[in-house]
C-alpha cells in the first residue's frame, strides 16, 4: 500500500508535467512563422482536454503558480470576443517568454574564470 504523501507527490508531479505540456504546446504554436489564431485555438482546446484529465493539485513555487496563471490567461484570451488577433498573439508570446525566463532564473551558472580574477591586494 502506498503512502498518502507519496501519492500526493505523484499527483503534483503529474499536474506540473501536464501544465508544462500545455505551455510547450502554446509556445510551439505561438512561435510558428505562419501563426493562425483559429488553428491556435483548436490546438489549445485539444491540449486543455488533456490537462483536464489530470487532477488539479496544490502548487507552491512561483514558477508553477505562474504556469497555472498562464493557462488561465490563454483560456480567457481564446474565449474573449473581439480584439485584434495580433495583439493577443503578442501578449501570449510575451507572457510565455516571461514564464520561460522564470523557469530558467533558478538555474545555477558557474563563474568561468573566478580564480584568475582573484586579487587579495598583495
Amino acid at each position: 500500500m502506498k503512502d498518502f504523501s507519496t501519492n500526493e507527490r505523484e499527483q503534483r508531479v503529474k499536474y506540473i508535467r501536464a501544465l508544462e505540456r500545455f505551455l510547450n504546446s502554446c509556445i510551439g504554436a505561438l512561435k510558428n512563422e505562419n501563426f493562425d489564431f483559429v488553428l491556435f485555438c483548436k490546438r489549445i482546446e485539444k491540449s486543455y482536454k488533456v490537462l483536464k484529465k489530470v487532477e488539479e493539485s496544490r502548487l507552491d513555487s512561483t514558477y508553477t503558480n505562474a504556469l497555472q496563471r498562464y493557462v488561465e490567461l490563454v483560456l480567457r484570451t481564446i474565449v474573449e470576443d473581439g480584439g485584434n488577433h495580433d495583439e493577443k498573439h503578442k501578449l501570449l508570446l510575451k507572457e510565455a517568454n516571461l514564464l520561460e525566463k522564470e523557469k530558467n532564473r533558478g538555474s545555477y551558472k558557474k563563474d568561468k574564470h573566478k580564480d584568475q580574477s582573484f586579487n587579495d591586494g598583495y
